[in-house]
């Protein structure tokens, strides 16, 4: 193989890392708006509601991402015209909230308990004192567990390829079918899947030091 074929299959393989990212960013935004409730939920809510997110953490945790994903497209889809993409980053969205909802509530609980106590002296509700003072605290806290799985998400969007969205994986399939070039094609395949995946962990790692409170590194 020449470099004018490497070339070839790397400009193939853009449109669907654009693809990839997509559908990585915005099943990433959908499992962090309903995890976060979720986390809340199982953290502040009565009995009733701990229970319900504790189900629905624990249902989905056991649900392949696979299986999700074909209800998705086949059924929710089919029911509410929904486009195939945005089905599938629904479908990845929803089963990355579970996992997301648990990193959360940890980063939460991890909140020493004299901060609550502290907002509700000076007068806060509980509800202004989760966002005011908890929150930015636990988002905080969460952002190592939060880089691990945005780099689960990446990898698991190839999934869609299953339901013919054109992505980085079933580009690859596709000019393979052309070129039969395994080896070079899965290559750089694999290739751009670890700079993705160590992009975002570089970035997320950058947000975090950002974003770190010297005194409170120094207290652990």
């Amino acid at each position: 193989m020449t470099l004018a074929d490497a070339l070839r299959v790397l400009e193939f393989l853009s449109s669907g890392t654009i693809y990839t990212l997509t559908i990585t960013v915005v099943a990433l935004a959908v499992g962090f708006a309903i995890g976060t409730p979720i986390a809340m939920a199982r953290v502040y809510g009565n009995k009733l509601i701990q229970r319900l997110a504790v189900a629905y953490v624990v249902v989905l945790r056991g649900f392949p991402s696979l299986v999700v994903l074909f209800i998705a497209y086949y059924v929710l889809a089919s029911l509410v015209n929904l486009p195939p993409l945005l089905a599938g980053c629904a479908a990845l969205g929803i089963c990355s909230s579970a996992y997301q909802a648990e990193i959360f509530r940890g980063a939460i609980q991890g909140v020493h308990s004299g901060q609550m106590m502290a907002a509700r002296a000076l007068g806060m509700t509980q509800r202004q004192a989760i966002i005011e003072v908890i929150l930015p605290q636990a988002l905080r806290n969460a952002i190592p567990g939060w880089s691990n799985e945005a780099a689960v998400v990446i990898k698991d969007s190839s999934l869609v390829y299953a339901v013919g969205l054109a992505e980085l994986m079933r580009r690859a399939q596709q000019i393979n079918a052309t070129m039969r070039a395994p080896l070079l094609i899965f290559s750089i395949t694999g290739a751009i899947y670890f700079v993705l995946t160590f992009g975002i962990n570089r970035l997320l790692g950058w947000i975090e030091h950002l974003t770190r409170i010297p005194e409170m590194a120094e207290a652990r």
